[in-house]
């Protein structure tokens, strides 16, 4: 950022640029759209060293201001996640192409053709915090999807976003793409956030990554449309036609496999039938992994042996995003149903159950983004559900919901083709 402009010159700036690259990245061919993600997919392994290190100041940084454990876990990159940041860019290379895609063309009593094509959006602003391969995912996502993209990273990954937009600017230049197509605001100011989310001339929808708190924030302010999820409270409901190991293995593997991802379960509730024979199995295993448990009153009677703290009325609303777990024992399918309904942030819900019927209400009445069976909560990701990656998560009805890739960063708009048609 240049230290003549202000915080306002310099966001405008930045927009003005946006806008322009987009009309280019709008038009450009996918060979070089391609061209640039492989690009910036080689540069990102070439740069591994020097992205780590910055990595490491931040990590540094960051512990020294005592941030959450969860926070710190999404700062921090290791080799396995740079490779991953590299793998995503080239499976967004290999996806199919929406821009221009038609659906739907039908002819017209009166002759004219109709149909629908997919254009992109135009520019995006990305607001988040602490993950600095989202800098990667959704420069990847954007350029692919025609959209030139404005990233404002949190400043406790400020180092880590500009060594990787270096490797994004050299496949830029590469390709001979606008390397203004995907800028990394340089600046730490919280004034820049004002800035995005009240300049609808730039900018054309806004996506909020990072804790309930900031995108509370800019759903509020924001003059800019927005795509959002607030938390994510999921659930994993053991049905009483649960497998036993099945119920194990997904519900370890939900709260476990990563703390602070919003993918995470958050409340285990438990059919009456299967206290006795899954939900020690579970608790075992949270114990042993060091999760506290909160339960019900008929959890904590069940589960004498172990160390259950008692549930208070805001655990079952909770998104702990650390080693906790609520617990709650239902009666049937319809009180977990119920229970999600009333408690949850409708992302991403799962049964455990060898009952199809079940399986089928609970897939048509959890009115959530994603939903699950017999599958770890932990799958709701772009990556997993073949998307090559994703710009974040939406719990909206409109536009785009779930897990946002590609397709959910275009719009359609009515084509009519016709041979000199006049209407009557």
């Amino acid at each position: 950022m240049n230290k003549l402009l202000d915080v306002a010159e310099y966001m405008h700036l930045v927009g003005r640029s946006a806008r322009s690259a987009a009309r280019v990245i709008a038009r450009a061919s996918t060979a070089s759209k391609n061209a640039a993600l492989l690009e910036i997919a080689a540069t990102i392994e070439k740069r591994e060293a020097h992205i780590l290190e910055e990595n490491a100041a931040d990590v540094r940084d960051a512990k020294k201001a005592d941030l959450t454990p969860a926070l710190i876990d999404r700062l921090t990159l290791t080799p396995k996640s740079v490779a991953a940041m590299a793998e995503g860019l080239r499976q967004i290379a290999q996806l199919p192409d929406p821009v221009g895609a038609i659906d739907g063309m039908r002819t017209r009593p009166s002759g004219i053709q109709v149909g629908k094509m997919r254009v992109p959006l135009g520019v995006i602003g990305i607001i988040y915090e602490s993950r600095p391969n989202v800098t990667a995912d959704a420069a990847g996502l954007c350029l692919k999807s025609g959209n030139a993209v404005i990233l404002r990273g949190g400043s406790e990954a400020a180092r880590s976003n500009q060594a990787i937009a270096g490797c994004i600017d050299a496949g830029l230049k590469a390709a001979k793409l606008p390397e203004t197509a995907v800028q990394v605001i340089e600046t730490t100011d919280r004034a820049a956030v004002g800035e995005m989310i009240t300049r609808p001339e730039y900018i054309d929808v806004i996506i909020p990554r990072g804790g309930k708190g900031l995108i509370e924030r800019i759903a509020a302010d924001a003059k800019v449309p927005v795509i959002k999820h607030l938390d994510g409270n999921c659930h994993v409901y053991v049905d009483e036609h649960a497998d036993l190991d099945k119920s194990v293995r997904i519900a370890d593997n939900a709260k476990t496999r990563r703390y602070g991802v919003c993918g995470a379960m958050e409340s285990l509730l438990v059919h009456e039938a299967r206290i006795h024979d899954v939900l020690p199995r579970i608790a075992k295993v949270f114990a042993d992994k060091g999760v506290e448990m909160r339960g019900c009153e008929r959890t904590r009677s069940a589960l004498a042996a172990f160390d259950v703290k008692a549930a208070s009325e805001e655990d079952w609303s909770t998104e702990y995003l650390a080693p906790i777990v609520s617990i709650k024992v239902v009666a049937d399918l319809d009180a977990a149903i119920s229970h999600i309904e009333q408690y949850g942030s409708h992302h991403t819900d799962s049964i455990v159950t060898e009952h199809w019927s079940h399986a089928q209400r609970f897939l048509r009445e959890v009115d959530s983004a994603s939903v699950m069976v017999n599958a770890s909560t932990q799958f709701a990701d772009g990556f997993e559900y073949g998307l090559g990656a994703e710009i974040g998560i939406s719990t909206d009805k409109l536009h785009a919901r779930g897990p946002v890739g590609l397709e959910g960063l275009t719009t359609q708009k009515y084509v009519v083709l016709g041979d000199g048609s006049v209407r009557a």
